[in-house]
């Protein structure tokens, strides 16, 4: 099983991210990645995300960055 992330603007259109994700084996190794580095992908353009298990979307909906971070 591969574990990837989809960054995307507000819009929902796909974008690049600032920094590169891997393919990850398992969920929690892909949101331990998240978890560490949400704030470099936001200030980079990233407004939010989407994880993937194998090309099936795991959250309904996106996961946004713009959390209180305060």
């Amino acid at each position: 099983m591969a574990w990837t992330w989809r960054f995307e603007t507000a819009d929902g259109t796909e974008t690049a991210p600032s920094v590169q994700p891997e393919e990850f084996t398992t969920q929690g190794d892909a949101e331990s990645w998240i978890g560490e580095e949400w704030r470099a992908l936001r200030d980079g353009g990233v407004d939010q995300v989407r994880l993937f298990e194998d090309g099936t979307e795991i959250y309904a909906g996106p996961m946004s960055l713009h959390a209180d971070d305060d």
